[in-house]
């Protein structure tokens, strides 16, 4: 190789480094760079980036998303314990519908499940967590369940009008109602004495027997009752005046087996008052009408009598005018 060929080299090479190179396939090498980024290919610094969220994410997902659906161990413990008071008192509600006595047998479990009620409304020490726990558990869905169970526990209690048979705090039943419950359980004691021993004789469906013997037991609660009735009334609104259901239904069922399956009379002194007036108010309007018919029949011959004197006085006139 000349001279001239050595001086004209590292024009050539300058020329391939160009792109003006003797192999074709050359330029597609260069130009692959575009293509590979167009492909979605990225840089490996941002690769590494995003592998390690995607990590970090896994390892949330599996552990500390699953914390935060679920609740913290102390509003998961008030929840719970929500819950049992709920059971416990919608059987003791259930099992006491029939004969009604609700309000003597489900007081404690009432006062129970409220007293957990307010354990998750409290913020004890107004701490974040308590607080935590009242939303979550009561204002967290649209649903509201704890909410809405404890409004229908609320609702049968005041329909029941239970609190008219508790003393105020709830702590247990009135003296009153106290009183009540012995009397009534002394007439139903009454009745069936009485009946078993009726059921010797041949005159099953005479109860003669227990209306006698057992007058004065349901004259006592009658009465007991209506005096609580009155007082009740004489105090408390016009909604609020009823007594419990416990004491209204078994004042029912006493006053159905007296008066109807035993065909007992209400007793003497009540009877001897009842007919007094009944017959008074009978026999006004015989007085009356008796009255007012003599009074007229009065009057009449008062007014006749003058005109037959009258009358006569005038026929002697003529027959001496004639003479």
């Amino acid at each position: 190789m000349g001279p001239a060929a050595l001086l004209s080299l590292p024009g050539v090479l300058l020329g391939l480094c160009l792109g003006d190179g003797l192999w074709p396939s050359r330029p597609v090498v260069l130009q692959a760079g575009p293509e590979v980024r167009a492909s979605g290919a990225r840089p490996l610094s941002l690769g590494l980036l995003e592998e390690e969220e995607a990590e970090d994410l896994a390892a949330l997902g599996s552990e500390s998303l699953r914390n935060l659906l679920e609740l913290e161990p102390e509003c998961r413990q008030l929840l719970a314990a929500f819950a049992d008071g709920s059971v416990e008192l919608t059987g003791c509600l259930v099992r006491s519908a029939r004969p009604v006595r609700l309000c003597q047998n489900c007081y404690p479990y009432f006062r129970e499940l409220n007293e957990r009620l307010e354990n998750i409304t409290r913020a004890a020490g107004n701490t974040s967590d308590s607080s935590k726990c009242a939303k979550s558990l009561l204002m967290s869905d649209r649903l509201q369940i704890v909410v809405l169970l404890s409004k229908f526990f609320n609702d049968t209690w005041e329909k029941a009008n239970c609190a008219n048979c508790l003393k105020n705090n709830s702590e247990g039943l009135s003296n009153s109602t106290v009183k009540f419950l012995a009397l009534f359980n002394a007439s139903l004691t009454c009745f069936e004495h009485n009946l078993q021993e009726q059921e010797d004789s041949l005159l099953v469906s005479n109860y003669t027997q227990v209306c006698k013997n057992c007058s004065v037991t349901y004259k006592n609660l009658n009465d007991l009752y209506k005096r609580m009735q009155e007082s009740r009334q004489k105090h408390d609104a016009e909604e609020q005046s009823h007594l419990c259901i416990d004491v209204e239904d078994a004042m029912n069922i006493t006053r159905r087996l007296w008066s109807r399956t035993f065909n007992c009379s209400v007793p003497f002194s009540d009877t001897v008052s009842v007919v007094a007036v009944s017959s008074f108010i009978l026999f006004l309007p015989v007085i009356f009408y008796l009255s007012s018919f003599l009074h007229s029949k009065q009057k009449k011959r008062i007014l006749i009598l003058p005109k037959r004197i009258q009358s006569t006085a005038s026929l002697v006139n003529i027959q001496e005018k004639c003479h």
